[in-house]
């Protein structure tokens, strides 16, 4: 039985799978019914399953047999088609039987960040930090439904009426989000958070102007000394991406240990071991969490624990770990500053269920974090690095921060552009004593606001 048969086998689901408003409705591909009569022509005549052919010249030469056999279909029709017409419906129909469909050229596009499909006849993408409108559709909810399926089926993962929603990655490392009615109301929601094959560096950091020269000098400087450090932001801030980076400053020579929901780090050095959650089973078994990990990598000898994000009761884990031999680990959490960080940390640690005082939590989180570096996806779409902050101790039962460097806004240009600079705030961070003791030192006038 097909998704959208077990889905329609609720009498409020087809209601629910249309969209919201016709007005929300945008034109697909031109050539939309002709690519799917071509396409069941295909599957008929040339008797192949779609997304199985992994032989190189196989997949050739059914895509010969596919064009004599569009070219063939094309012929019959009233209307007339231009080569250009025909290479583009050939394309489609590839896509189609090799690829996901009409989004496939969205997943192609370098550009484009993330693929949202919002039901079957709205599809919005990400390209360079702003949200666009796509003239892309799917041609109905069967056909939605299909390419879900053959999204997650190679992945050994299903979405249903008793799983509705679902977390899983692609071959390329790109995260997929997809849920299905009865909780969505517009029909099959699909996020693809796409996987960059091109590595960023500090210094392409530097040049799109997400932090400065001697921001990264900072930065490295404390990865090196072995900073527990936490990167924080809002969702698309680019944590993990600066993750990434900033992890690549930690030394050939130490044993890494990396624990991801989803695999999206690739550290370059020689020693990585690389831990990845695993969600239940279809009966609710065999669940690995991150806190899970966390607790096992203890036992295998890291020299640093990069974890991708914390975000329940692992930070205690973690938090111990940072406290107890572990120094130099990283990790990444949502929040919308530094500040609002460490109260985020707090709740997290009592999700772990201990019944600690908020104290002694405070106290916990004082001496195991030393830096926090908060990005920001502004509203031109650009990302910014806002904050380098020290956590310096605690005053009484309050946690003391103090800003190394931050991002001042000074307004919006005409193009709707963020204006600004960052600068060093002046204060010398407390660890500059700790880092000069292992040979790290910064040259004078450093932190000066000027600098």
């Amino acid at each position: 039985m097909s998704l959208l048969s077990r889905l329609q086998q609720n009498p409020m689901v087809e209601q629910a799978a249309s969209p919201a408003s016709p007005a929300k409705e945008i034109s697909g591909t031109r050539f939309q019914d002709v690519v799917y009569g071509i396409h069941r022509e295909a599957i008929k005549d040339l008797g192949f399953e779609d997304h199985d052919i992994k032989d190189e010249q196989t997949y050739k030469e059914i895509e010969e047999d596919i064009r004599r056999l569009a070219d063939a279909y094309l012929d019959r029709q009233a209307t007339h088609y231009t080569r250009a017409d025909r290479e583009e419906i050939v394309k489609e129909v590839l896509d189609e039987a090799f690829g996901y469909g009409p989004i496939t050229p969205l997943l192609n596009d370098k550009e484009i960040s993330e693929v949202m499909v919002n039901g079957p006849k709205q599809i919005y993408v990400e390209k360079k930090g702003k949200l666009q409108l796509t003239r892309v559709c799917f041609r109905d909810n069967e056909h939605l439904y299909t390419v879900i399926e053959r999204i997650l089926a190679p992945l050994g993962r299903r979405v249903d009426e008793s799983m509705p929603y679902v977390d899983a990655r692609l071959p390329d490392g790109s995260r997929v989000n997809a849920i299905i009615p009865p909780l969505a109301l517009n029909g099959g929601v699909v996020t693809i958070r796409k996987f960059s094959s091109q590595l960023l560096g500090i210094n392409d950091l530097i040049k799109t102007g997400t932090l400065t020269a001697n921001m990264a000098k900072f930065i490295e400087a404390c990865v090196k000394g072995r900073m527990n450090i936490i990167v924080s932001g809002g969702t698309g801030a680019g944590k993990t991406s600066t993750l990434n980076i900033i992890s690549s400053f930690i030394p050939d020579d130490e044993r890494i240990i990396t624990i991801e929901d989803s695999a999206e780090l690739d550290l370059k050095q020689e020693h990585v071991i690389s831990l990845e959650t695993r969600p239940s089973n279809i009966d609710q078994k065999g669940e690995v969490t991150i806190r899970d990990l966390v607790r096992n990598s203890l036992r295998m000898r890291p020299d640093r624990l990069v974890v991708g994000e914390v975000r329940g009761g692992e930070a205690l884990d973690m938090l111990q770990a940072m406290n107890t031999g572990h120094d130099g680990s990283l990790t990444t959490g949502h929040s919308n500053s530094p500040r609002d960080t460490i109260s985020r940390l707090e709740t997290m640690v009592l999700m772990a269920g201990m019944e600690l005082p908020v104290k002694a939590i405070r106290e916990q989180i004082a001496s195991a974090i030393n830096i926090i570096v908060h990005q920001s996806r502004l509203q031109d779409g650009t990302r910014k690095i806002t904050h380098m902050t020290e956590v310096t101790g605690m005053e009484g039962e309050v946690i003391t921060l103090q800003d190394i460097f931050i991002f001042e806004r000074t307004g919006v240009d005409e193009h709707k552009r963020v204006l600004g600079q960052h600068r060093a705030t002046g204060i010398t961070p407390k660890c500059v004593e700790r880092l000069a003791a292992m040979g790290i030192t910064f040259p004078a006038n450093f932190f000066h606001p000027n600098q």
